[in-house]
């Protein structure tokens, strides 16, 4: 039937999700990206117009669960344990498989921004959610414990040193190294 997509979404955006993680999204090619959905290229195009289009969508819904889970993370009784928490979950994320497949959001900021404007907006979007999911799940606990900085600069501080630790992790930190780094920070940031 014309116009009616032969094929799932949400699992074909899943999958060049990872084509996308793997390949990175400059090196990744629409003929890669039919090979990694098993949709036809023409298909592709059709449904979205371009790779970029294609990129957005699944990155967008790829995030979707990862804020989720952030401020799952930052739901503790007391500021510090929030955010070991939510350090937590970022390393573990990026840190997962074998190989480690990293941290799309800062490896796209890094290779494909420049590229594309809407890629790097849909980065920027993402980062900026996540400042608000730090800021809004430390503003919800009430422990009586004083930041050393104002509460947004607290918030951009600890997203900015996750982008540091993807990088990091990139260049062989282990784990244990990157949880050390983050420690660090929230006693940075926590007085007394």
């Amino acid at each position: 039937m014309a116009g009616v997509r032969q094929f799932d979404e949400r699992e074909a955006l899943g999958r060049a999700l990872e084509v996308f993680g793997t390949r990175g999204f400059r090196a990744t090619s629409m003929l890669e990206l039919a090979a990694g959905t098993g949709v036809q290229r023409g298909s592709l195009y059709h449904a979205y117009g371009s790779k970029e289009e294609i990129f957005v969508r699944a990155f967008r819904e790829y995030t979707k669960p990862f804020l989720a889970g952030a401020a799952e993370a930052l739901t503790k009784p007391d500021k510090r344990t929030a955010l070991v928490a939510f350090f937590e979950f970022c390393i573990q994320t990026f840190t997962a498989g074998s190989p480690s497949h990293g941290c799309l959001s800062t490896r796209t900021a890094i290779d494909a921004s420049a590229d594309s404007p809407r890629v790097r907006s849909a980065v920027r979007e993402f980062l900026d959610a996540l400042e608000g999911v730090v800021h809004d799940g430390l503003a919800a606990i009430d422990d009586g414990s004083d930041l050393a900085v104002d509460l947004r600069s607290a918030a951009r501080l600890v997203v900015v040193t996750t982008r540091g630790l993807a990088v990091m992790e990139r260049v062989g930190l282990e784990p244990a190294g990157l949880t050390d780094t983050a420690a660090s920070l929230v006693t940075a940031l926590l007085r007394g």
